[in-house]
């Protein structure tokens, strides 16, 4: 059975679909079987960070409403053999994601995928469906050196989650994601690349060194945390 992993944050803006994105390609690229599924109903992005937005036919609410099979919504990433989309609807409301046609769809999602990265869930955060969170937060060094912001240490102290790792901020991810791919297979050298493929190492369950970015000033960066759901 697979792992369900869901990636939050305690709001917008901090990169959710970017790294869903990002990991779940970092661990195809292991071959591991992956499926990452968008749950942002109205508002679907994770298609376009992959490059698949014009090859959604069937979505998530299709298969829980029953006009389409999962197998029939399901996206084979172009790239990777072992990475699948399943997109949310840009049409309906998030309403429509009922509890029980989430599990239902998730049950099956396990037996057939290693793991199953859930972007911006709705209606499954109450759910018992999920094995982690990863949450996201920014970090800015020079700021937490100034007293500004928490440092590392104190994050993870304060909520008692072991740190998974950290992605500077570049443009390469931007780059990346404007033509169609997450960062991973756009440039496996650059520094983010480097981060998300050790992170997905990590989650792997690999003993990998952390790069902990230096004090410098601009540097940002993305926590992720991890814990049993």
């Amino acid at each position: 059975m697979g792992k369900v992993i869901v990636v939050t944050s305690g709001k917008g803006g901090v990169g959710k679909t970017t790294s869903t994105a990002a990991l779940g390609a970092a661990l195809a690229q292991r071959n591991e079987k992956v499926v990452v599924v968008d749950f942002d109903v109205g508002l679907r992005n994770l298609d376009l960070v992959i490059g698949a937005e014009r090859r959604v036919v069937y979505d998530f609410v299709n298969v829980i409403q029953g006009d389409a099979k999962l197998t029939q919504a399901l996206i084979r990433d172009k790239r990777l053999e072992t990475l699948y989309l399943l997109p949310a609807s840009q049409t309906r409301d998030k309403d429509t994601l009922t509890e029980e046609g989430v599990d239902l769809v998730i049950d099956q999602l396990k037996k057939s995928f290693d793991w199953v990265i859930c972007d911006s869930p709705a209606g499954i955060e109450r759910g018992e469906k999920m094995d982690k969170h990863l949450l996201l937060t920014r970090y800015d060094p020079s700021r937490a050196e100034r007293g500004d912001m928490l440092k590392v240490e104190d994050v993870l102290e304060i909520l008692s989650i072991p740190l998974l790792g950290i992605i500077p901020e570049s443009q390469d991810v931007l780059r990346a994601s404007n033509v169609g791919s997450p960062v991973t297979l756009a440039d496996q050298r650059s520094a983010p690349a480097m981060a998300y493929l050790d992170a997905a190492r990590r989650l792997a369950g690999e003993d990998v060194p952390m790069n902990v970015p230096s004090e410098k000033r601009g540097l940002l960066g993305k926590l992720f945390g991890r814990r049993a759901a």
